[in-house]
């Protein structure tokens, strides 16, 4: 972390000198980059695709500053041998030890300035120069993409400028002249094998060409893709991409003015070396004769010295005994005896293995079977080799937050896996935290608060369920069942909680791009062991309690030495002689305190809850480097409504207002929905913008009128509308008068915009809207409930400047909000009222926000 931020302060003061001369490192017959442009027809035009083919791009910039240029240039050139001399001079004078620093530490500081140049180097751009070159491979390029799209009489020029009034830079134009464009005019066919043509016409409707489409390179590379995966799914087992070739019959399309081609496909048969010559056969369906498992393979097993079984038309072959069920290791393999050939049967059956998390990444062969006279069968040999049985994970963290000043935290867990003999996966982990808090308690231990948690976690790869699912949730779709249940204990923390949780969760893809999940049982039980502790912890609520009690003359068993409320039960008691009527108030101030005291009855009573829910999402993401892909997921949720089903035959106690008690807690009943959408958009090469869209409502119902704590919303945050800190913002426009803020409702928006600055260092500008409300709840105050399209007027804008540092395997993130709308505020104060350094929030993250 120190050496990120020294790496970022040096950053900041190079950008805050910026006379320093950007072409410094350009020579006098050069010119710096500036600008590549496109024109056809006289004009300046924008197109991603063409822009990602230069050769040369300008040199980053942050709004229009080349901080990455201007960080190389600070590197001295040659600095590696001009200090090396230095040093060899000064230890060749024997000068150094008499003076401050020793041979040695000479060195190491030598060492240091090298390595500082070479950082500035690595971490800097070296600055861009127009290369006549590069230019004529790009113009050839840009040329050749042109000839792909169809345009084959396409010529594209360039010319090299130098700016005026500034000094050794230039710019690049791209003239552009496209001709007209070709259109498919006829198409026809020559397929050498039966098999291959037989299998061709039956899904020739696919076809990404067609005949009056304009001539697209991209489309005839899609449609071999297309009929590779096609003939290699439907027996073709040695099918080879290259077999098929594009005819276009007209000799040179340039001498037609019809501008139309008629193109030919040819598929050719099989061809394979032996020796020095060339042998041709025609391709054929292949079958698969059998399938053999090696359970427990690894390379010194003698083959000869193996047993096997047969099981379900599959041959499992072992050593000495077999560790999983038959049916297990049958169930994740996607080929059959006597099925045709497919070649995503290897690989789903990939992915059904890896799913069971007991076998390292599996080998996966195919062979012909001996003395076979048509030489269309297959012997299908998967080699299976176990990962450890037992697996011990442990790690330590130290934190710092705003409940406790230090902390330092144990995890660990033990795996147990294939415990049933059915590759499922046993988890046993632990967690404690001990830390020190200055108020927590009254003695002088430093570790004076803890939390101690415990997780088990089953694991088995299928829908484990009385009903055979098989025909819904096939073995391909990877289905998995989770049970879990754990527990916390907190002490000295808030209201030192006492929770149980417990889950019963199905996984499966039904694509590749789609997952579901269905927690089918989801139980939290939730007791606050010390809830006189309330004010404590919720300040802000106690001091909106005490302000109100400084206006009436209150007897000293209310108050402290200092005057104010005593807590917990000078508070307690004020609250309960107000709404009991025994001390008289005006009715605003009761009705301020009615309000705190149903905030803290909601606060401090136990939970129950007993949900299902089902989460649906859609990924299109291809890699960590796809920037134009989508999410969505969605999310609906039911809890109580099992529990109140039987609560009339079950005879449950209930509250004074008639709401059901099981085991003395009242058990929540709500309903839940979320959608959640995030898109990127390629801007250039590396430039994305990113957006986010969130909608979430929970609605209270039966024998409830709230959502409890842990299920509601709450806005601000590193990952939310970052110019206000988490629970700080809403509900709606009451002005955030809680300590932790929360509702039921919820609407946000992100819009941002990431670009490099230099070498890992990454930049971002970005523009966060939402809120939360309450709606068809208890809450009465009609500045925080959501009431129609009036409500808008409350979602609370925020913009700000971020920072990151790509680290590889994760991005640090530095967040600078501002409050550009605050819905907080009189309407006409609410625009850039607090826009400055002074009232900006700072968020730090590990990875993107979204």
């Amino acid at each position: 972390m120190k050496r990120f931020l020294a790496k970022i302060t040096v950053i900041v003061i190079i950008f805050l000198l910026g006379s320093c001369n950007a072409v410094k490192r350009v020579s006098e017959d050069e010119l710096l980059l500036t600008k590549n442009t496109l024109i056809e027809n006289g004009k300046p035009i924008k197109d991603i695709n063409m822009e990602g083919l230069y050769y040369q791009y300008p040199n980053s910039n942050l709004l229009g500053f080349p901080l990455g240029l201007h960080i190389y240039n600070t590197a001295k050139p040659k600095s590696d041998s001009i200090y090396l001399a230095r040093l060899d001079t000064v230890l060749k004078q024997h000068t150094f030890a008499e003076q401050l620093l020793s041979k040695k530490q000479l060195v190491e500081w030598t060492k240091t300035k090298i390595g500082f140049q070479n950082w500035l180097r690595k971490t800097g751009e070296a600055p861009v120069i127009i290369s006549d070159l590069q230019t004529k491979k790009s113009a050839d390029k840009l040329t050749a993409y042109l000839n792909s799209l169809g345009y084959f009489n396409a010529t594209v020029d360039y010319e090299i400028s130098a700016l005026e009034k500034k000094e050794k830079r230039g710019k690049v134009d791209y003239f552009i002249n496209r001709g007209n464009a070709y259109y498919i005019d006829s198409l026809s066919n020559e397929i050498a094998s039966h098999d291959v043509d037989s299998i061709f016409k039956r899904f020739k409707r696919n076809t990404f060409i067609k005949e009056g489409d304009r001539y697209d390179l991209n489309n005839f590379q899609k449609e071999r893709d297309r009929l590779t995966f096609t003939l290699r799914n439907s027996g073709i087992y040695n099918f080879q991409q290259n077999s098929i070739e594009y005819e276009i019959l007209r000799d040179t399309v340039a001498e037609h003015q019809d501008f139309k081609m008629p193109v030919k496909l040819i598929i050719n048969n099989y061809t394979q070396r032996s020796g020095d010559s060339l042998i041709v056969s025609d391709y054929k369906v292949h079958t698969i004769k059998k399938v053999n498992i090696y359970a427990d393979y690894s390379f010194s097993d003698n083959y000869y010295e193996l047993d096997s079984i047969v099981y379900n038309g599959y041959t499992i072959y072992f050593s000495k005994k077999l560790r999983y069920s038959p049916k297990t290791l049958t169930n994740v393999i996607a080929a059959r005896a006597g099925s045709i050939y497919r070649d995503i049967d290897r690989t789903n059956t990939y992915r059904q293995i890896s799913n069971l998390n007991t076998f390292k990444y599996p080998n996966i062969e195919y062979a012909y079977v001996e003395n076979d006279s048509t030489n269309t069968q297959l012997v299908n040999n998967i080699y299976l080799t176990p990962q450890k049985r037992f697996t011990a994970v442990f790690d330590v963290d130290v934190s710092h937050s705003n409940i406790q000043d230090f902390g330092i935290s144990f995890m660990g867990s033990v795996i147990s896996r294939n415990i049933f003999r059915g590759a499922e996966t046993l988890e046993i982990s632990g967690r404690s935290t001990f830390g020190s808090q200055k108020s927590a308690a009254e003695n002088d231990r430093f570790f004076n608060i803890s939390e101690i948690g415990a997780d088990v976690k089953l694991s088995f790869p299928r829908i484990f369920f009385p009903l055979n699912t098989d025909k819904w949730i096939t073995k391909n779709m990877i289905p998995t069942t989770v049970f879990s249940v754990g527990t916390s204990v907190q002490q000295n923390i808030g209201l030192d909680k006492r929770t149980l949780d417990g889950a019963l969760i199905y996984n499966w893809h039904p694509t590749t791009l789609k997952k579901l999940s269905l927690e089918l049982i989801d139980i939290q039980f939730i007791r606050n062991v010390n809830i006189d502790n309330f004010f404590n912890v919720y300040q802000t609520t106690y001091s909106r309690l005490n302000d109100i009690a400084q206006d009436y003359n209150l007897d000293n068993s209310y108050l402290n030495d200092n005057g104010n409320l005593n807590i917990p039960y000078g508070a307690d008691n004020f609250i309960a002689d107000v709404l009991s009527n025994q001390l008289s108030v005006t009715s605003n101030d009761r009705e301020d305190i009615r309000s705190i005291n149903e905030r803290k009855e909601r606060l401090t009573d136990n939970n129950l809850i007993v949900a299902s829910n089902l989460t649906y999402t859609i990924n299109s993401r291809r890699g960590l480097l796809d920037n134009q892909f989508y999410q969505f997921r969605t999310k609906f949720e039911l809890a109580g409504n099992l529990l109140s089903l039987f609560a009339n035959s079950a005879n449950l106690e209930q509250t004074d207002n008639d709401k059901n008690l099981l085991f003395g807690v009242q058990y929540s009943q709500y309903a839940k929905a979320e959608f959640d959408y995030i898109k990127y958009f390629e801007v250039s090469r590396d430039k994305v913008l990113a957006f986010r869209g969130f909608l979430g409502m929970a609605v209270p119902f039966g024998n409830s009128t709230s959502i409890p704590f842990s299920r509601s919303y709450f806005a601000g945050g590193s990952n939310d509308n970052r110019g206000w800190q988490a629970y700080s913002l809403g509900p709606g426009s009451s002005g955030s008068v809680n300590d932790f803020n929360e509702a039921n409702l919820k609407l946000a928006f992100n819009l941002e915009y990431r670009f490099p600055i230099a070498g890992s260092v990454k930049g971002a500008l970005f523009a966060d809207a939402g809120n939360i409300w309450n709606v068809f709840d208890n809450v009465e105050d009609e500045d925080a409930t959501f009431s129609g399209i009036s409500s808008i007027a409350d979602i609370a804008l925020a913009s700000g400047i971020g920072l990151r540092y790509d680290f590889g395997f994760f991005v640090f993130r530095l967040d600078t909000g501002f409050k550009a709308y605050d819905p907080a505020l009189s309407y006409d104060r609410r625009w850039l009222t607090n826009v400055n350094f002074k009232d900006a929030v700072l968020n730090i993250g590990i990875n993107y926000p979204f």
